[in-house]
C-alpha cells in the first residue's frame, strides 16, 4: 500500500485536492471516502465531480443512497451508504453493476460495507484536528 498524506486548510483546498485526484481517475476505479460527520466529504465529492467536468451540482445522496452523474468525462456513481440497512440493499440499487461499470464510483461511509468493497479500491480518509484550526484537515489517500 502507498499512502499520500495531504493537508487542507480550507474548503477550497479540499475541493482542489479532490478535483486533481478525479482528473487522473479511470473508468472502473472505486474511491472510498471516510471521515466523521462534518469533516468535508461533500466538499470533497464536489471537487471530485469538478475534476470529471460535471456541471450539475453535487450533493450528498444520503437519502437516495446513489446519485448518478453521466455528463462528465466519465460517469460518476456517488454513493452515500450512511443509512444503508444491509449489504443486500446495495445489490438492490445496482451497486455491483456500478463498481464493475464504465464510470468511477465514489462511496461515502464505505467502512459500513467494507466486506463488499473491491480489494483494489482507493481509500480516502479525512480527519479534523481542531487544535490546528477549525478548517484544518488531514487527507490520506491510500492506494492498494
Amino acid at each position: 500500500m502507498n499512502t499520500v498524506h495531504l493537508v487542507s486548510n480550507s474548503d477550497k483546498e479540499t475541493f482542489n485536492i479532490a478535483r486533481e485526484l478525479a482528473e487522473k481517475s479511470k473508468a472502473g476505479e472505486v474511491y472510498c471516502l471516510n471521515g466523521d460527520l462534518g469533516v468535508g466529504k461533500t466538499v470533497f465529492a464536489q471537487g471530485f465531480g469538478a475534476g470529471l467536468k460535471i456541471d450539475e451540482p453535487i450533493s450528498s445522496p444520503t437519502f437516495t443512497i446513489l446519485k448518478e452523474y453521466t455528463e462528465g468525462t466519465l460517469p460518476l456513481y456517488h454513493f452515500d451508504v450512511y443509512r444503508i440497512g444491509s449489504e443486500d440493499e446495495m445489490d438492490e440499487i445496482g451497486y455491483f453493476e456500478k463498481i464493475d461499470g464504465d464510470g468511477v464510483c465514489l462511496i461515502e461511509w464505505s467502512i459500513l460495507i467494507e466486506s463488499i468493497i473491491p480489494k483494489d479500491a482507493i481509500k480516502v480518509e479525512i480527519k479534523k484536528n481542531p487544535e490546528k484550526g477549525f478548517n484544518y484537515r488531514e487527507i490520506d489517500i491510500i492506494y492498494p
